[in-house]
Formats: structure tokens, sequence, C-alpha cells
């Protein structure tokens, strides 16, 4: 059996930035141990895996360890090889998932508009080790939704953060988002899930779930400019629209070919 494969760099308009996602498109589900297998082998932050529907595609996403809720930059990935490469001629596409619902993604230009649910984080109490986990400094502001979520002052501290992954992977929680006003963007922000596989993941949508409500509220607009600052950097405009989070970025085509099985 042979599977297509492709990867592409999200939320970046140069190869070898933004965040690297596999896809691949099957006509019917493999077993869930196969891909998560193909996963583990690819060894990025997300495979992505879709099936053509009749109104549109289901789409799921698994990390190196096990599958997750809801990925942005896979959706987007996702997206841009539907457009690209498989003859797509609609503006917009939807994606029918088990946990985030629908989530539709429209062509703007060079950019893609993904329509996400918005995940406000709330108030929250700093778990034992969590503050050491990341270098010692205090943030301003600890909320939760399905991350926690640590607010810092500035965007320097966001960028001379130095994480102790180890001791950071024994946080009960799927990812920590740390986040500050930006300088050149409205807000910045970085994103560590070292129990998910993924020490620092370089560009994080669903992060972006969270992150568009809390600084929509403290900036008083909803039009905002965004930069995730890892070492591959990444890109967002994004708008908060009640109880979505609407996000668009950019993405390159980095290989395609086959696997064997």
């Amino acid at each position: 059996m042979t599977i297509p494969i492709y990867q592409v760099d999200a939320f970046t308009d140069k190869l070898f930035g933004g965040n690297p996602a596999a896809i691949c498109p099957l006509t019917e589900w493999l077993p869930d141990e196969m891909m998560q297998k193909i996963a583990v082998e690819n060894n990025l932050a997300e495979t992505a895996f879709f099936v053509k529907n009749k109104t549109g595609y289901k789409l799921r996403w698994f990390t190196p360890e096990y599958e997750i809720d809801l990925c942005g930059h896979a959706t987007l990935a996702t997206a841009h090889i539907i457009f690209t490469e498989l003859g797509y001629t609609a503006d917009t596409l939807e994606f029918e998932t088990v946990k985030a619902g629908t989530l539709t993604v429209a062509k703007q230009g060079d950019k893609y508009l993904m329509d996400f649910p918005s995940r406000p984080p709330q108030p929250a109490s700093l778990p034992d080790g969590l503050i050491e986990a990341l270098g010692g400094k205090q943030p301003v502001e600890v909320l939760k939704s399905r991350d926690y979520f640590l607010v810092y002052e500035s965007e320097y501290d966001i960028r001379n953060t130095a994480p102790d992954f180890s001791l950071l992977s024994k946080i009960d929680t799927l990812g920590v988002i740390i986040t500050a006003p930006g300088i050149e963007a409205d807000f910045v922000s970085r994103f560590f899930a070292p129990s998910a596989g993924i020490p620092e993941d370089p560009v994080t949508g669903s992060a972006h779930c969270n992150l568009i409500p809390y600084w929509a509220e403290k900036l008083g607009k909803n039009e905002l400019r965004a930069y995730q600052l890892s070492a591959r950097k990444g890109e967002l405009w994004c708008e908060h629209k009640g109880d979505r989070a609407l996000m668009a970025g950019k993405a390159v085509t980095f290989l395609k070919g086959e696997i064997y099985i």
C-alpha cells in the first residue's frame, strides 16, 4: 500500500520557517495504531490525516505521542495542500473534526483564514514546579484553558525564557503558553508541550484560540497581529469574533512523496 505524503511549513512564506507539518490524504481511515506509527516515523509536531466526505473533509491530527484535539498549523498546512495540489477550486473548505467541531478555511490571496473555536483562558493556580521549569521568573498572570497560560511583562521575558523540558514534562497539562505584549506585533508567545513529544512548538494555532480572546480584551481591539517567537518564528493575522477565533497565515510546500506500507 502507498500513501501520499506532503510536508508544509505553515505560518510562513519562507522554507524552513514557521511550523512544519506532514499531511497524508486517505481514501478511508487507517487503523489508529498505524496513523500513530506514521506520526512517530515523521517525527514532526503534527501529522494530519484527512478523508474526503460529501460536504468537505474529515480531519485528524497526531503528535508523536498521541492524537490531539485541535491543531492549527497542521490544519492550515492541510488546506494549503488541498488548494494547491488536489485541484480544489472553491474559495472555502470545511473540515469535520471529532473534538473541535467544524473548522472552515478560506483562501484569501496568499493567506489562509481559519475559523476556530475561541477558548478564553480562566484564572488558575500555579501548579508546583511550573515556574522552576520555566527558569524562575514570576508571571504577572496565571490562567488556563486546555493549556496553562502565563502572562509576562515584556517580549524580552518571552525571548529569554529557557525551559527545563524534563521538569516541564511533569506538569499535568498538554502544553504551556507564555505570552506578553509585542514590540512589532500586538502580542508575542511561545508554546511548550514536552509531554506530547513537542519540547517547543514553532507556531501553534490552537494556542491562539486562547491568545486571541485574551489579548483582544486586554488591548481593546479585535484585529491583532502576532508573532510566535520560536527559532523558526511564525506570523499570524488574528481577529476576535465572539465565540470564534480567526487566524490567517501563509504556507509553503517543502516536499511531496509516498509512504510504503
